[in-house]
């Protein structure tokens, strides 16, 4: 008898060898798939035609529904949180058409207008009155975040306007999460819980495209030189902000319990394409003891791993992230500088979960042949599930473009992996 997906990917939690590399597409909002490819993937197998419904409106990430998992062998499905990025919920659905004329499901306060570029607008909370939050250009796939920063007066600047999204979980929450670990009680795949508000500086969250009118430090640009020029402010923006999370960690797991395997805590990426965006003594001082308050919380209240997302050449803070009690690293990005996975796997293998690194989304997959495809998934699959400690996935979300052959070929590579 061969193991289940919620075993498989425990196994490999744990370190152990499972009896196939686990697979991961749609968990999380760092490993889902563009919505026309999920429509493109949807026809390529012959499911119902039928308009996708849109999970994720921010990076347009489509449904990846029970038919679709089973065929492309998905053993992770996600928790996600009452309300998306723009701050409504997904519910009401109504049809909606893309610029690149596919017909999809949008949640009712999916409110949009077109500027006097023929860009789309979109709103907080769904309420057209407010100044749009993000824009997809005309030519564009996914939203961008409109940066709403009212002006700095530093004498002024109060830590908690930077709080303002990060408030203990009401019980009209709890009752939500309550309904959502029913709804999966019983299945046979690992449990990823997005509960949110774990987020320490993540910049997606910086310009908070879900508030109407976001007061403190909401420039990108900004929030990156305070954490030179006001460390203070930050500090205590962090502080604050892991303490509520822990109260609210303890209320969740009082419901959740076992149910769930991984909790995703952060989604602040550290790299870019060829370095870090800060030095480990500045990631030590002003990150690594709010993420270890919330990391140690978990490790000794629950069975749950703890999940970073963080982009780049981050292997100068591997270490650190392990230090600050994460279990698992995504996306692995295995081109940029230093991220050799022989390496990565050798030195940091048996202390951290890959959970990502399976094919280089920006060259191989985008643009690569099927064989290209082929040839890299069965080496990435043996270099990292060797001794378990992997989790199958893209570097980052599949994009809008990827040639459908692709991907298809790269499922065929997982399965001849894994048979």
């Amino acid at each position: 008898m061969g193991m289940n997906s919620k075993q498989r990917v425990q196994q490999s939690l744990g370190h152990q060898l499972p009896d196939k590399v686990p697979v991961d597409f749609g968990s999380t909002t760092v490993t889902g798939i563009h919505i026309r490819m999920v429509e493109k993937l949807r026809d390529h197998y012959g499911l119902e035609k039928r308009p996708v419904k849109l999970t994720e409106p921010y990076q347009m990430l489509g449904e990846i529904d029970a038919e679709l998992q089973q065929l492309m062998g998905i053993d992770a499905i996600g928790l996600s949180p009452p309300d998306n990025m723009f701050g409504f919920s997904s519910t009401g659905w109504k049809e909606f058409q893309t610029f690149w004329g596919q017909e999809i499901l949008v949640p009712e306060l999916f409110n949009t207008r077109l500027d006097e570029n023929g860009d789309l607008l979109i709103y907080p909370e769904g309420d057209m009155k407010a100044h749009p939050s993000a824009k997809m250009p005309k030519t564009g796939f996914f939203f961008d975040a409109i940066i709403r920063q009212d002006p700095i007066v530093e004498s002024l600047l109060d830590p908690k306007d930077n709080l303002e999204e990060f408030r203990p979980v009401s019980e009209q929450d709890l009752n939500y999460w309550k309904d959502q670990i029913n709804s999966i009680k019983g299945s046979d795949k690992a449990v990823v819980a997005n509960f949110g508000g774990t987020g320490i500086g993540d910049i997606a969250l910086v310009p908070a495209p879900f508030l109407k009118h976001p007061k403190g430090i909401r420039d990108i640009t900004e929030w990156y030189m305070s954490l030179v020029l006001r460390p203070d402010y930050i500090r205590t923006v962090f502080d604050k902000q892991s303490d509520i999370a822990v109260g609210n960690l303890k209320k969740l797991a009082a419901i959740a319990g076992n149910t769930i395997d991984v909790l995703y805590v952060c989604g602040t990426d550290f790299g870019t394409q060829d370095s870090t965006f800060c030095s480990p003594e500045t990631f030590d001082d002003l990150w690594l003891p709010y993420y270890r308050k919330i990391n140690d919380w978990v490790h000794a209240n629950t069975t749950w791993k703890t999940f970073k997302h963080s982009c780049g050449a981050v292997e100068t803070l591997i270490s650190h992230f392990i230090e600050a009690g994460f279990d698992i690293l995504n996306p692995v990005q295995i081109t940029a500088k230093g991220m050799d996975p022989v390496r990565l796997k050798e030195k940091y293998g048996n202390q951290v979960v890959f959970w990502g690194g399976g094919i280089d989304t920006q060259h191989v997959l985008s643009f690569g042949t099927i064989h290209e495809v082929r040839n890299q998934v069965l080496r990435q699959c043996e270099i990292l599930s060797k001794n378990g400690g992997f989790v199958f996935t893209t570097v980052h979300n599949i994009q809008a473009n990827v040639p459908v052959e692709n991907v298809i070929s790269m499922i065929q590579a997982l399965r001849e992996f894994n048979r």
